[in-house]
This record gives structure tokens, C-alpha cells and sequence, in this order.
């Protein structure tokens, strides 16, 4: 499986191996394996019977060792169903022995050696030679030195407990003995073998793949195998929508920010350094707007613990990320950034008889306020009573439309995300604001090839139907800037410079259970979130602002360090479309500028045509207005 860029990810099947031609290796590479499993390969006839009486005498005085031949390890490999190795009684020595004999009769000792050397396990699921020389060491077989290759000829003894990642200490020491009998037997010089165990174990970085992606690859095994592939099987090539860089990005920022966390004081949860299972959980997935293409999908903080998808396989509790789906059906309903509402105490009356009261993270209303100030602010009883008057049905079928497959109950709690979803269908909504209007389908697989270079499946770009006017659209990012620059996500700005735009909103749940926060700039849109899979207070102040935006900001920030000509000024990016009025306006009095309004006081706020305010309409900007010509 490789990268957007060609690099590889991973690989996926019953056995992940590629095998490989022993005249491709040096002559060093396979002796290693002969000098410390089978001394005698080269004179035996598939058994060693020189080898089983001295192992019958070492039995004898207490030293148990095996005597298996390489021949027979190899017929034990291909063949378990006849050769059940586990069976340590002699009647399966026998056999193995009269198959190895036979073996031996039909093959040369080099195509015994060779189809060994792609056989041998290597623990994590790698068989053969090359694919173990390029996870543990990062290159080719046919490039290891021969510290490298006594190491992995370590290996076979017990893969798991001479695994060079988790061992490199036990590994060297084995490693050297494996030298000393190269050297002894004639493979290698004394002197070679001296300088090779003076050789430290350096293994490559992230397992030789490009970016560490379990669970995208998780994602991209099931895609292709409902698609009718049998990539199991193995000899297909797949090429993905994942950028490194931004995958290794995300994996860094999620774990450096939830570390952080689990060592401040007070903290009371497991840590997941300690191993304790029930520790705090995350997901990242950052896709281009433009293709839907997954960029970048973390499912967890660590996938050999739990390999459960939190992106894909999880349904969560959106809370205030959910609101701008709310804005944009009261946008949609001719209601602008500019209207007045009421950030009050609501008493709503149920059909069970209860009643609702929406509350704030603060516990305070802060009365009459603009939908823009709301949206920045996060006011629970605002978008409540937008919901209510644009109508739960109408939200719903607008989330539908937006990609959102998971039903939203239509409860006024679910107008601030009472209603769960799944993170990568909300993340992937917010494409419609990117693309005014127009949601696309996440895409993780490009195209997959046979073993002959046919392709089997061509994934093109797939974007829905059109959910929102794409006035509507653009007013609600600009109202989601504000998030950013003054409302609660602006720790947004502490990684991000202002000439990158960014819009995007923060979400916490009831309780603190549930963080998130999802934005976009011109070239990604991007969702972070944070709990417990078994959902339960993170802290008394967690907040989507103060955990998952930093995580959010700290990935999209790496990717515009390593792509500098993006980094334009905001005043190119984000022009509005036809049938959108700007004016300035003064923040203080709520009133359109005047020559007195103080510059910092000035922002430009946008009204869908026939929303703003009665003098526009006779200003001439709005006949060169930014969407164009409007008649």
C-alpha cells in the first residue's frame, strides 16, 4: 500500500511478505542463517544426523536444544497441515524428517536456502527476508550489512523476544554470537566480525513505512475487500489518498497534547504510559476539500493496545461543532450574521412532559447579541432557538444533505449535538462549507493494480449534491472565522499565523465528555477529537478551544512550514460568490462604520442579497461588490 507520494504505508494480508531471488542478496545475507540454524546445510541430506545425537546428549545431561535442519524448519513452514510443528512427538519427527529427505531429492540446497529465507517469520505478522529487512532496518535485503544480517539471523529462535524494537540489548548479544560463528565457520573474517559487533542496533525510524497509518490501512483493506478485491490474497499494489507528512503531523500533535494533559497536576485518569487500559482517546482526520481525498486519519493514540477506529468506527456526541449546520439552515431562512437574538434562559416543554433548559459551558447569558457574536461565543440557548425556528426536520435534512448518515433525533438538544454521529461523516460535512455548498465523499483509495499492472479499481473524485447555496455557505465560514480570531478557538492563532485564513468551530460536551474542534483553511479541512470510549468527564475545564484546537492547529501548521508559497494573504483567499452584499461595520454600536469608528472596531460582515441593511442597497460597493456584478 503506498502513499499519495509513492512511499509505502504498510501492507495488508494473511502473510505480509515479498519474496525475493537469493543471487539479489550478498553471499553474507543467507550464511548468517547457515552458521547459527544449520552448520551443517551444505553436507547434510535434509536431516543432520551428526546434529540429533548431540542434541539426544545435551537432552540427556538437561541442556534441551533442538536438532531441526533448515530443510525441515522449511517443510514444517510450507506445509502445516502435514507438518504440525507444536506436535513434539516422534512420530512427527519422523515425518518431517522423510519430508525434509524427500525435499532435498527434488531442490537444490540454494533453492532450499532461498525459499527458507522468504518463509522464516519474523514476528508482527512479516515473513521472508526482504520484508523484515525493510520494516526493521528501513532498505532492501539486498543492501543490509552484516551486522544487520546476523541480527535478523537472531530472529527465528523467537521473533518475539528477539524483536530488535522492543530488544535491541538482547538482540546485539545474540547478534554477536551469530558474528562469531560466521567468523568461525569461514563466512566472514574475525576482523569483520569484530567491527560488525561493535556496530550499535539501529532500527528505522517508524518501521521503515513512510508514516505510521494502522488504521487508515484498516480503512482501505475494508474498502477494497467490499469492493470485490481480494487484496488478502495477495500481488495487488494500492495507491491511497495518504499525505506523510500530515499523517505524521497528526499521530505527533495528538500524542504530545494528550501527554501533556495526562501530566498535569491533578490529572486523575490512567496515563497511557502506564499501560492502564481505560487511558484518554483521540482522532484526527484532516482531507483536501477540493477531491475529498483522506489526507490523514488517526484512529487512536496507540494501535497495538486498541485497534478500534475512533474515526470511523465510533459514534460521539459532536456538541457545539454540530452548530453551524444550525446556522447555516437560519442563514438559508434569510436571517443574518447581524440579527439580534437573545442568549437567555429557555424553558422549553417536552412531548414527555419534561422540560428542556438549555444552558451555558459559563452558566451566564449575556442577552441581546448578534448571531455572528453567538456563533464566536458558543451560546447554547441561541442555537437552540434558531433550531426551533428553522425547524429540527429542516436541520436534519440538511445535515443528510451534508453527509451526515447517522440519524439526528429531532430533540431541540440535538440543534447544540445531542444527537451522536460519526466523527469522519461530521468532519467530511464541513466540506460543504470549503466548497460552497457542495459536500464530497471522503476518498482513501486511488486506484489498485494486479500483479500485472492491470487496474482492478479506479476511485474518482465523488462530490454529492449540491446541500446549501453557496452565498449561504460562504457567510457561515466567515461567521466561523470569528471563532478563530475572537470566540473560543483562538488558541488557534498560537501556531497558525494570520496569513493563513482559517474558520472552524469548537465543541464540548455535557459534562466535559467529548472535545472537538473542526476548521478548514483554503487547501484542508481538518477535525480533532478527544474522550474516553467509555464516555466520562476529561476535566472540570476541558473545552474543545483549549484541547483539541491546539492539536488541529499544531497539524495544519506543519503542513504550511513545509508548503510556504501557500502562506498568501487572507485579502486573496475566500472572495465571496455572486448574490453576497459586504459592508463595514462598527463592532462597538452594531451599526454600519462611519468615518469616526476606530479601525480596530471595523470588520466586514457579509448578508446573503436581500438580508442587509437597507442603506447597502443603495451603496455603490454593492454594484462592484466582491461576488461580482449583482442586477
Amino acid at each position: 500500500m503506498f502513499a499519495r507520494d509513492g512511499s509505502l504505508i504498510g501492507e495488508i494480508g494473511r502473510e505480509k511478505r515479498i519474496s525475493i531471488s537469493i543471487k539479489t542478496l550478498p553471499r553474507y545475507v543467507p550464511q548468517a542463517f547457515v552458521a547459527v540454524e544449520d552448520h551443517r546445510f551444505y553436507q547434510h541430506d535434509g536431516v543432520d544426523v551428526a546434529g540429533i545425537a548431540g542434541a539426544l546428549k545435551d537432552n540427556i545431561l538437561g541442556e534441551s536444544r533442538g536438532a531441526s535442519t533448515i530443510t525441515q524448519q522449511l517443510v514444517g513452514n510450507m506445509h502445516p497441515s502435514v507438518i504440525d510443528r507444536t506436535d513434539k512427538s516422534l512420530s512427527r519427527k519422523l515425518d518431517e524428517q522423510k519430508a525434509a529427505r524427500e525435499m532435498e531429492r527434488h531442490y537444490t540446497k540454494d533453492q532450499i536456502l532461498e525459499a527458507y529465507l522468504n518463509q522464516i517469520g519474523f514476528g508482527r505478522g512479516w515473513y521472508g527476508i526482504e520484508i523484515a529487512a525493510r520494516h526493521y532496518f528501513g532498505k532492501s535485503a539486498s543492501r543490509l550489512s552484516i551486522a544487520e544480517a546476523a541480527a535478523l539471523a537472531a530472529m527465528p529462535k523467537g521473533p518475539a523476544l528477539y524483536d530488535p524494537v522492543r530488544n535491541p540489548e538482547r538482540v546485539r548479544a545474540r547478534r554477536n554470537i551469530v558474528l562469531s560463528l560466521m567468523a568461525t565457520q569461514g563466512y566472514i573474517t574475525r576482523a569483520q566480525a569484530t567491527a560488525a559487533q561493535a556496530t550499535p542496533i539501529t532500527t528505522a525510524k517508524n518501521f521503515g513505512v513512510a508514516a505510521p497509518s494502522p488504521w487508515f490501512v484498516d480503512v482501505v483493506r475494508v474498502q477494497a475487500t467490499r469492493a470485490g478485491i481480494p487484496v488478502a490474497n495477495g500481488g495487488y499494489r494500492i495507491h491511497t489518498s495518504l499525505d506523510p507528512l500530515l499523517q505524521n503531523a497528526a499521530t505527533a500533535a495528538l500524542e504530545e497534547e494528550t501527554t501533556a494533559l495526562e501530566s498535569e497536576p491533578g490529572y486523575r485518569h490512567p496515563r497511557h504510559a502506564s499501560g492502564a487500559g481505560d487511558y484518554l482517546q483521540g482522532m484526527v482526520v484532516v482531507m483536501d476539500p477540493a477531491s475529498g481525498d483522506v489526507r490523514a486519519l488517526v484512529g487512536g493514540r496507540d494501535y497495538e493496545a486498541s485497534r478500534f477506529n475512533r474515526a470511523v468506527d465510533a459514534m460521539r456526541q459532536p456538541g457545539s461543532s454540530f452548530k453551524p449546520i444550525v446556522y447555516a439552515g437560519a442563514v438559508a431562512d434569510s436571517i443574518a450574521a447581524t440579527t439580534t437574538v437573545f442568549d437567555t434562559a429557555l424553558a422549553i416543554p417536552l412531548s414527555n412532559r419534561s422540560t428542556y433548559r438549555p444552558v451555558n459551558s459559563d452558566h451566564q447569558f449575556l442577552g441581546a447579541i448578534t448571531l455572528r457574536e453567538a456563533l464566536a461565543k458558543s451560546r447554547n440557548p441561541v442555537a437552540v432557538q434558531l433550531g426551533l425556528s428553522v425547524g429540527m426536520d429542516s436541520v436534519a435534512a440538511l445535515a443528510r444533505r451534508m453527509g451526515i448518515a447517522s440519524p439526528i433525533a429531532l430533540y431541540p438538544s440535538s440543534a447544540i449535538g445531542a444527537s451522536a454521529v460519526q466523527p469522519l461523516d461530521l468532519v467530511a460535512a464541513y466540506t460543504t462549507f470549503a466548497n460552497l455548498g457542495t459536500p464530497v465523499e471522503p476518498r482513501f483509495i486511488h486506484r489498485i493494480e494486479d500483479r500485472n499492472g492491470r487496474v482492478v479499481l479506479n476511485r474518482e473524485v465523488r462530490a454529492l449534491t449540491r446541500a446549501m447555496d453557496p452565498g449561504v455557505a460562504f457567510v457561515v465560514r466567515e461567521m466561523m472565522r470569528d471563532v478563530v480570531e475572537r470566540g473560543t478557538a483562538t488558541s488557534i492563532r498560537r501556531h497558525l499565523p494570520a496569513t493563513i485564513p482559517v474558520a472552524g468551530k469548537t465543541g464540548t460536551t455535557n459534562d466535559n465528555t467529548d472535545v472537538w474542534f473542526i476548521g478548514m483553511t483554503p487547501e484542508l479541512v481538518a477535525g480533532v477529537w478527544l474522550g474516553f470510549d467509555k464516555p466520562k468527564t476529561i476535566t472540570s475545564s476541558a473545552g474543545g478551544g483549549s484541547l483539541a484546537a491546539p492539536i488541529w492547529a499544531k497539524t495544519i501548521a506543519r503542513y504550511y512550514e513545509a508548503n510556504p508559497r501557500l502562506t498568501v494573504a487572507k485579502e486573496t483567499q475566500w472572495r465571496p460568490p455572486t448574490g453576497v452584499i459586504g459592508g463595514e461595520m462598527d463592532r462597538g454600536t452594531g451599526d454600519l462604520a462611519t468615518d469616526v469608528t476606530l479601525a480596530e472596531q471595523r470588520y466586514t460582515e457579509y448578508w446573503i442579497e436581500g438580508t442587509e441593511p437597507a442603506e447597502l442597497r443603495l451603496d455603490p460597493w454593492k454594484i462592484f461588490s466582491r461576488g461580482g456584478l449583482v442586477f
